[in-house]
């Protein structure tokens, strides 16, 4: 279905893979376009989470040199259609109704900071590099700035994107550019117990919490949130999952969509 990513979906989890490892996953406009697609139809779909990854030594070295290449010689509409394409991409990702979980590994420089930052969950290797290079090249990590400055604030970015300079998992743990720095070989148990935890709660809630906490971080100011968090929880409570959870709760026993874990 894809040429640059892979997807496998087992037990409602899919496993979402930058797939070009012979250029460490470099992202250029196939890339892009593929990854798009991938997490909207995503949101489409009943799978409880999904896990983002790349094949190979690394997870993402920043954008593909071809592609910079090409992208040196477009007009001015050319290049902001390509960037907007870019915004979009990471946005489709922040916006994806699943919870979605990154396993960094390797390196991440330019680009890839904003893919695995735009995530929910991030967990990285301890030796995995991480780079903001954009201006050594004499350009700036414009599309990934909302994402990376929500993560780090103002002035670990400034410290970062100014500087270029390369840090590793424990570095980006300390600033809250990942959730958790770990040796290689918990990697996985990390994930593995993440989407544990995830397949306890109920799938639309997830959903709907993931919604809640883009809108106060976004859309609501603090007044009218008083209003809207209240509406929100109300509807909640009266749908059927909602009664469910709070049935299954006062009865002590599994809620229904723990009926398989």
């Amino acid at each position: 279905m894809y040429k640059t990513i892979e997807i496998e979906i087992q037990k409602n989890i899919a496993n979402v893979f930058l797939n070009r490892p012979k250029v460490r996953n470099a992202l250029n406009e196939d890339m892009i376009s593929e990854l798009i697609d991938c997490f909207k139809s995503l949101n489409k779909t009943d799978v409880r989470a999904v896990v983002f990854r790349g094949k190979g030594k690394v997870f993402c070295a920043g954008a593909d040199i071809n592609w910079m290449k090409n992208v040196a010689n477009y007009s001015y509409e050319q290049n902001y259609s390509e960037s907007l394409k870019l915004a979009n991409c990471f946005n489709a990702i922040y916006t994806c109704n699943k919870p979605v979980i990154a396993a960094v590994h390797g390196a991440a420089f330019g680009g890839a900071n904003g893919l695995f930052a735009a995530c929910d969950i991030v967990y990285a290797d301890n030796e995995t590099l991480f780079s903001f290079s954009e201006v050594k090249i004499g350009i700036i990590p414009a599309t990934i700035s909302p994402y990376i400055i929500k993560r780090i604030g103002e002035f670990n970015s400034k410290e970062l994107m100014l500087t270029g300079k390369k840090f590793k998992g424990n570095h980006a743990e300390r600033i809250g550019l990942i959730n958790k720095s770990v040796d290689a070989e918990q990697l996985d148990e990390y994930v593995n117990n993440t989407i544990k935890d995830l397949l306890t709660s109920a799938p639309m809630a997830v959903s709907k919490c993931k919604e809640l906490v883009y809108n106060v971080c976004n859309d609501y100011s603090f007044e009218n949130s008083l209003e809207k968090t209240a509406k929100i929880i109300a509807d909640i409570r009266a749908t059927e999952e909602g009664q469910e959870g709070m049935a299954s709760f006062l009865e002590k026993r599994k809620a229904n969509w723990r009926s398989s874990t």
